[in-house]
């Protein structure tokens, strides 16, 4: 982790509003969390995170433990707003699609789409991303959040072992889908 010993005075200024703290913090831990939420709504992620910090910093004061809980707590955040999210959309569904989903994708002549689209780390996040959504949650928090099983067994209401079982089924099937796209040369 970054801070070490530094973490209860840069928590402790946090708490008070210094702009230096808050920022250290969010430079620390946002991220992963961004890269989380975006691997989980692509369109929607920089909002959800936006909300997962104004929520952060609305219960910084609660707060308490050490630099890793706060990481698995900003996490849970996470996960709440997304469901959240979900659930808003879900009510709200349209029929077609909607003005934003069209400005989000690139035009076939988009040269800087077309790069973007073939960066490997997105490449990855987009498979990820078509995994059962509990094979995706337990990926993603372990790799992007870099939580233990007991931290996303704690966030996703599981048992570490069915959060081991959900990594080793997600990466199997990850290396399927490769294998199958990607034949070995010989």
């Amino acid at each position: 982790m970054a801070f070490g010993e530094q973490f209860g005075p840069v928590l402790a200024a946090a708490r008070t509003g210094a702009k230096w703290a808050l920022a250290a913090l969010y430079r620390e831990f946002h991220p992963g969390l961004l890269r989380y939420l975006r691997a989980q709504e692509p369109n929607d992620g920089e909002d959800l995170a936006t909300e997962t910090w104004l929520d952060a910093a609305a219960g910084l004061d609660r707060f308490h433990g050490d630099e890793w809980a706060l990481r698995r707590w900003l996490f849970t955040i996470a996960r709440r707003r997304l469901i959240d999210h979900r659930r808003r959309r879900e009510r709200t569904a349209e029929s077609g699609a909607g003005l934003a989903d069209l400005c989000g994708r690139p035009g076939a002549d988009d040269t800087e789409g077309a790069v973007l689209a073939a960066d490997a780390t997105e490449a990855a996040l987009a498979l990820i991303a078509e995994l059962p959504p509990d094979q995706r949650d337990v990926i993603l928090l372990r790799v992007l959040g870099g939580l233990d099983v007991g931290d996303v067994a704690e966030i996703l209401g599981k048992k570490p072992g069915a959060v081991c079982v959900l990594q080793h089924r997600g990466l199997q099937r990850l290396a399927e889908r490769l294998a199958r796209e990607r034949p070995v040369m010989r």
